[in-house]
């Protein structure tokens, strides 16, 4: 034999040792049993605040940020300052999130932290909504989304999934400030409950209290035609979780990315902190209801982060560094308190899908092969 005869026969040896060791792998991982699936939890709920940084969660304000010139801020520093800055990190942040930080970490999970060796990021490669939102409840990215105006989307998500099955046919809901959620969750299609946007569904019986809401909505002048406020989403959301006890909630707000691309950093701060009121009050409220009591998971996270610096904050997407990092955050009775995770595998956007099917007890992935595993380490039974 000559040199290179040698060197190819060893070459395709070597590539048939690849292959069988790859098949062998691809045995073992399928041999692997699912993590486990749902626990004590019954219903579950995926809370998105839109554009909102894993920096102001782990670190709370910045401070280089807290003025007019970077910031944007109408209110005056000192003013700012009093509101949303302490010099102790951890206090810093609890002030600005005092359900996330007084409660969720220290009864759940929280994920994201890349100051402490926790990252959590989206797998799309697009760092905006759309993708973002697909991505989380599809359980993978489709290039083909590539803007917020894409239409209805062609992939069903794990909520329409699930309302396939008759313990949670007509169960299943989306309540978001944006209209856009339409499309995203192909609201024709789907079948799902949905109410997005500026438009309140006619009631044949209104009550003072409907009546004076959709004046509210009719009047107001609106900031965005897409995008009521989060508190104006709130009021219809927590009527409709009494009133009709859904199983599986989507509930997105909007403000905070809103107000970062108009540069308004104090607004930013503002709607954080009112948005960790209005999650704390739909906890409040469920569980004081028997439907809900000891039995809901929380999921709480964003669709993608931001840019950095004095002026890449204001935006996000493949060309502001570090949007396709996230912060995702777990509260139920099925996982460990282990709070701030830090030191830990990366986790992704796209296993936000099956984790939401898997506290249920549905195998998401069995129907959508390509959905991301679920996030073990919040599961029932899990304390790694």
């Amino acid at each position: 034999m000559t040199s290179k005869t040698i060197k190819g026969a060893r070459l395709m040896n070597l590539r048939l040792v690849a292959t069988i060791v790859g098949l062998a792998v691809s045995v073992l991982l399928s041999a692997i049993p699912a993590p486990a699936l749902a626990g004590k939890t019954q219903n579950v709920v995926l809370i998105v605040s839109d554009g909102l940084r894993w920096q102001e969660i782990f670190t709370g304000a910045d401070p280089t940020l807290l003025n007019e010139k970077e910031g944007g801020s109408w209110l005056g520093e000192p003013e700012l300052r009093k509101r949303y800055w302490r010099e102790d990190v951890d206090a810093r942040r609890a002030l600005l999130f005092p359900f996330l930080w007084g409660t969720v970490a220290k009864q759940g999970q929280i994920y994201g932290n890349q100051l402490k060796g926790s990252v959590a990021h989206v797998t799309n490669g697009k760092a905006f909504s759309y993708p973002g939102y697909n991505e989380m409840s599809t359980g993978y990215p489709n290039d083909a989304i590539d803007s917020n105006a894409f239409g209805p989307n062609p992939n069903a998500s794990v909520f329409e999934w699930l309302n396939k099955f008759d313990e949670f046919h007509g169960q299943v809901a989306v309540y978001g400030t944006w209209d856009a959620y339409q499309r995203i969750f192909n609201e024709s299609r789907s079948g799902l409950v949905i109410q997005t946007g500026w438009t309140l569904p006619p009631k044949a019986h209104e009550t003072p209290r409907n009546a004076l809401l959709r004046e509210l909505y009719e009047t107001t002048t609106r900031f965005d035609d897409e995008d009521v406020g989060n508190s104006f989403l709130q009021i219809p959301l927590l009527d409709y979780v009494k009133a009709s006890h859904p199983r599986v909630l989507f509930v997105g707000y909007g403000e905070t990315d809103n107000w970062a691309h108009q540069g308004r950093y104090d607004l930013v701060l503002d709607s954080a902190h009112r948005m960790d009121y209005f999650v704390h009050q739909l906890w409040d409220t469920m569980q004081a209801m028997p439907q809900y009591h000891g039995t809901t998971t929380f999921i709480i996270t964003t669709d993608h982060g931001r840019g950095g610096g004095l002026t890449e904050w204001k935006e996000h997407g493949i060309e502001q560094k570090g949007s396709e990092n996230i912060w995702i955050a777990v509260l139920g009775p099925d996982t460990a308190p282990l709070g701030e995770r830090t030191h830990v595998a990366p986790v992704t956007q796209a296993q936000i899908a099956a984790t939401v099917a898997a506290f249920v007890g549905k195998d998401y992935r069995h129907d959508a092969p390509k959905a991301a595993a679920p996030i073990a380490g919040v599961l029932s039974g899990a304390r790694d």
